[in-house]
């Protein structure tokens, strides 16, 4: 993926369906509410600034249930599957509220478990709801209109959403229509126009605000039509009020990190994976010497290569005891999910197609069962820095690894032909790991010392340098550079680089290029 300007609502409507992912709803839902919330806004005579506050509103309103889900996971067995059946209830309703959360929340337990489990489950989960959002509009430099508008998406009009308490026109009218649409879309799916119709009318006045619920009973007809588009994703981007934002190079990198940052806080286990995996990724495609472009590719799909974690219960992820097979089914989805996420997007296709191959393994034993030849080198580098990223964060089953522990584990993935040699050398040099790296068998007999000498003085160092790096004495430095010339067959510096560049003996030593 080339480092041009991207747009910033494709990155937007990608984390989207993320969050249709997280919430248990088909994909694209988000992007359906977007086009009636942006459609019904201009029918209501939203001007264009109102409009494009309310396309990112629409876009992202759902953004906190990626992670709201992180606290609800310790009161259910399936979080996605909770919030997708609550979608069609009325849960404003304390009977039924009562009776959903009793039913599935805490079900075996006594009364008063039940009852503090739900209350601690509706506190946290709305309040970490509404944090989220708002710091998505933040994060995200949308303005200020977005940013309260996204605070306040689960607001009803008559004040009794038991979040802010805001009432009728107290809450932003992007907030309003975002509920509006986001129910509309969900009841006309599940029953078509008549039901969609009907819930809007019962609920005017107190959950929607009666002039926009008005307005859509109004257009039903012709807004429900428009959504049978060819590509409900370019009708999204084509929705977007001009001029569409742009995103630099570096600020795309910084949106999609913080994208991933989401995601990846689902679970406890796994906060900062994947800006570590992208680090590592970038870095060794630059040791193998891998072009700028591939570089790029790496990085960025390392930032989004666990988007597809999102649609896989955050109880699988936290779970100590052994996976069942459906579980782990479920499990193995991720990479293929990340993959449908992206390849909605034609600049961000390219990234979704590498990241989803990041657990396969030469030897065709990965998640997806491709192997061998059919991975390219920079799939090979994501494997290599998803596995070495992973053993050193702690899961549920085990407690992190140390480096060197680590380091070992990914030798041994070689060793049984699962991962890249070659590529797994270059991880562990720019994770630090040069005595790992050199591990394998030197041309002409250099010894593992030797090796580690020749490195450092191909970089430039004087004799004087090597030993202070190596704690050694700048004599014993000479004899090892003399024993190094004798084997390699050069007497100059030069040769000696020629000879360490054509066998990859060249490293990335952690002081210097570890990131």
């Amino acid at each position: 993926m080339a480092a041009r300007e991207s747009r910033l609502a494709e990155v937007v409507a990608a984390f989207t369906l993320t969050t249709d992912l997280a919430s248990g709803q088909p994909l694209e839902h988000g992007l359906r509410r977007t086009l009636l919330a942006i459609w019904l806004g201009a029918e209501a005579g939203l001007d264009d600034d109102r409009l494009r506050d309310a396309f990112y509103v629409a876009l992202l309103g759902s953004a906190g249930c990626v992670l709201d889900s992180a606290a609800m996971a310790r009161f259910l067995e399936d979080d996605i599957a909770f919030r997708a059946n609550m979608f069609p209830l009325d849960m404003a309703s304390p009977m039924v509220a009562a009776r959903y959360f009793g039913g599935t929340v805490v079900r075996g337990r006594s009364p008063l478990r039940q009852a503090a489990k739900m209350i601690g489950l509706t506190t946290q989960s709305k309040a970490i709801c509404r944090d989220v959002a708002t710091g998505v509009g933040a994060i995200l430099d949308l303005g200020p209109h977005v940013r309260h508008a996204l605070g306040q998406c689960d607001e009803h009009w008559n004040g009794k959403s038991a979040v802010l308490g805001l009432k009728g026109e107290q809450i932003s009218v992007h907030a309003r229509l975002f509920l509006l649409a986001q129910d509309i879309e969900v009841f006309h799916r599940l029953g078509g126009e008549h039901a969609a119709i009907q819930v809007v009318q019962q609920r005017s006045g107190t959950y929607y605000d009666p002039q926009l619920a008005t307005c859509f009973i109004k257009h039903a007809g012709e807004l429900l039509a428009r959504l049978q588009v060819a590509s409900t994703w370019d009708a999204v981007l084509a929705a977007e009020p001009d001029p569409p934002r742009m995103l630099s190079a570096d600020e795309f990198d910084a949106v999609a990190q913080q994208v991933a940052s989401f995601v990846d806080m689902r679970s406890a286990y796994t906060v900062g994976h994947s800006a570590g995996v992208a680090a590592l990724a970038e870095a060794a495609a630059h040791h193998l010497g891998l072009g700028a472009e591939d570089a790029l590719t790496l990085r960025r799909a390392g930032l989004l290569h666990d988007l597809g974690r999102a649609g896989v219960p955050v109880a699988l992820w936290d779970k100590s005891a052994p996976l069942t097979r459906s579980e782990r089914e479920k499990l193995e989805r991720h990479p293929a999910l990340t993959e449908l996420i992206l390849a909605r997007s034609s600049s961000l296709g390219q990234l979704g197609t590498l990241a989803g191959l990041h657990h396969e393994r030469l030897d065709g034993s990965g998640y997806r069962g491709v192997g061998g030849s059919s991975l390219p080198i920079t799939a090979r580098v994501l494997a290599v820095a998803d596995a070495y990223q992973s053993k050193l964060e702690p899961r549920a089953y085990r407690m992190a690894l140390t480096p060197e522990t680590a380091a070992v584990e990914v030798k041994r993935q070689v060793d049984i032909g699962r991962l890249d040699g070659d590529v797994a050398r270059a991880v562990l040099a720019v994770g630090g790991h040069i005595d790992l790296v050199i591990a394998r068998a030197a041309p002409a007999g250099l010894t593992a010392r030797e090796v580690e000498v020749l490195g450092l003085v191909v970089r430039g160092l004087s004799n004087r340098q090597v030993a202070e790096s190596l704690v050694l004495a700048p004599k014993t430095v000479g004899h090892h550079i003399e024993r190094i010339y004798e084997k390699t067959g050069v007497s100059t510096r030069v040769g000696a680089t020629l000879f360490a560049i054509e066998h990859g003996l060249v490293p990335a030593l952690a002081g210097q290029i570890r990131r």
